[in-house]
This record gives structure tokens, sequence and C-alpha cells, in this order.
């Protein structure tokens, strides 16, 4: 159970999340903002219920469509922003961009254009955090796509013979790119795959906060207590296509409409969270306008500020003497 004030920090994540990639997707559309953007309408509960767990050093490590797991893990938006612009000013000066988009001192190790590469990324954090003992987990975020990926494998298998503080967390949006996932592989709870590992896993609604939460609290909770890896399996849905400007013809209208009508994850959240008394109407107002308010200031700044110089493509590219 989480308090009502934690529940009102939840939901600002969830609308941050949305609102975010919403006003991206517009920016993209209207031409003010370049590149190759995959966003993360639908999937919010799941970055929101396993970030609950984290602490600022726990590590995360992230997929192409990584903008919902920086803001869960508390990368800051005005950064990010001028980041996806190109700026000077961004998280990464400009260089990153969406799909490289970094914050080491937040944990989050970064986005990641190929397909299942942070996994090992994130055994990698977690062997750190086993060997100095800090107490600290790894979470890998990555897409049913990846798990027919030879490093899922052997991430899985590593983690697990080594019984490292690692959270695999499988987000199961139904498709990988275009395809469907039961045309690529023949399990219906890809969970399963953790047996040939002797690894405990878990299924959650990928659509529900809590559940998400309750699951991802148990399986932070057995890695911080020493009880090594799981693989987290959430079913979820990505309202929007593979990435801005997808024309979507590999599935219906109908089939997006329903989920969209009944699995909202922040209609979810607004209606469990209203019968446990833990929300209201005008609290949630007051969050939708200030988190408005927030993304429309970090655009702006974001317009206004500077281009990395000429000069800048010869900086963070070597270590420091």
């Amino acid at each position: 159970m989480i308090s009502r004030e934690e529940a009102l920090d939840v939901y600002q994540q969830l609308r941050t999340i949305r609102s975010f990639e919403e006003k991206l997707e517009a920016l993209v559309m209207a031409g003010r903002l370049p590149g190759f953007l995959h966003l993360y309408v639908g999937q919010e509960a799941v970055a929101v219920g396993v970030c609950a767990h984290l602490r600022e050093r726990d590590a995360v490590s992230s997929t192409h469509r990584g903008h919902g797991h920086c803001i869960a893990k508390g990368v800051d938006l005005t950064g990010m922003m001028a980041e996806l612009f190109g700026r000077r000013t961004g998280i990464c000066k400009g260089k990153g961009g969406s799909m490289h988009i970094a914050d080491v001192d937040r944990g989050m190790l970064g986005a990641n254009g190929i397909v299942g590469a942070g996994l090992p990324l994130a055994v990698g954090a977690a062997l750190t955090a086993s060997v100095k003992k800090t107490g600290g987990v790894a979470v890998a975020f990555f897409g049913d796509g990846a798990t027919n990926q030879g490093q899922f494998h052997e991430s899985l298998n590593l983690a697990a013979a080594w019984k490292l503080p690692a959270i695999f967390v499988l987000e199961n949006n139904g498709y990988g790119e275009a395809t469907p996932t039961e045309f690529a592989t023949p399990l219906t709870d890809l969970a399963e795959r953790a047996v040939a590992y002797r690894m405990h896993s878990l299924v959650a609604d990928g659509m529900d906060f809590f559940d998400v939460f309750e699951k991802a609290g148990e399986a932070i909770g057995r890695a911080r207590d020493g009880k090594g890896p799981t693989l987290l399996e959430c079913k979820t849905y990505r309202f929007l296509g593979h990435f801005v400007g997808d024309p979507l013809g590999y599935r219906t209208e109908a089939e997006l409409a329903d989920w969209k009508t009944n699995r909202d994850p922040l209609e979810v959240f607004v209606a469990k969270a209203t019968e446990m008394g833990l929300v209201s109407a005008p609290a949630l107002a007051r969050i939708d306008a200030e988190v408005d308010a927030k993304i429309d200031a970090a655009i702006a700044a974001a317009a206004e500020a500077p281009f990395p110089s000429p000069e800048d493509v010869l900086t963070d590219v070597y270590p420091a003497e």
C-alpha cells in the first residue's frame, strides 16, 4: 500500500511521461524536432512501478524507447528536452539524442538503439554492486523482441550463475516492431524462459501500476537480500507506433481502441487510487496543469539553447588524463 503523498507522486510521474511523449510527437509532426523517436505512451505503469523502488544510485539500462525510464529514474526534464533538441544544454550535451540519452549520476546507464544491448550493461552494474557490497541493484528494461537475442540468454545465465542483484524487466507490448509476439515465439508467458536458468520469475499486468509495483517490489527485495535475479514480465501495450510516423498497418483500429478504452494505465491508476481514497479530482487537475507548464517551459528553453560547437565533437570521447 502507498500513502496519499506517494500516490500523487506516482500520478505526477505517469502524467509527466504521457504528456512529455505526446508533446514530442506533436513537435516531430510539426517539423520542430528532428530525429527518430520511439515513444512510451501506454507503457508508463511499468517504468513508474519499477523505479518507485529504486534508489538514486541503483542502475537502470534502457532501450530505444527510453524516455519513460529516464523520467521515472529522476533524470532532469529540462536537460532531457534540450538533449532531444540536440542542444548543448542537454543531459548529454546534445550529442546523445533520444536513443542514447543517459545520466550516469542518476544511475541511468542509457537508452540503446541495439535491441537487447542494455541487458549486459545491467549485469555488469549488478556485478559491481555485488563485488563492492553496496546493497544496490541493477534493472534491465527490454522488449519481447530482445528475448530471442543471444545477449538475453547470456545475461540471464551469468546473473543466475553468480546470483547477482539484477532484475530483468521484460516489457512485452505484443509487438517486436511490426511482428506480433506470438509469431516470433511459441510461449504465452515469456517469463517461462527463466526456468532454464533456475531463476525466479513473475508476470505482471503492465497496464496496472499497483500490480507492477507489488511484483517489482518483490523482485527488487529479493535482489537486495542476496537471493539473486528475477525475470519480471510486464504485459503492456504501446498506444503509438513503433516510431513517430509509423503507418501502423500491422494492427487494427479496434485493437488499439480496446486497449485505450479499457486498459489505459493512467485511467486504471486513477480509478484504483480514487477507490482507495488516495487521490481527488482537484489534486489530479492541479498536477496536470503543473506538468504541462513544466514541459512547455522545457520546450521553450530547449528551443532557445545553443547547439554544440564544432569543437565539442572531440569532447567526452576519451577519458581525461
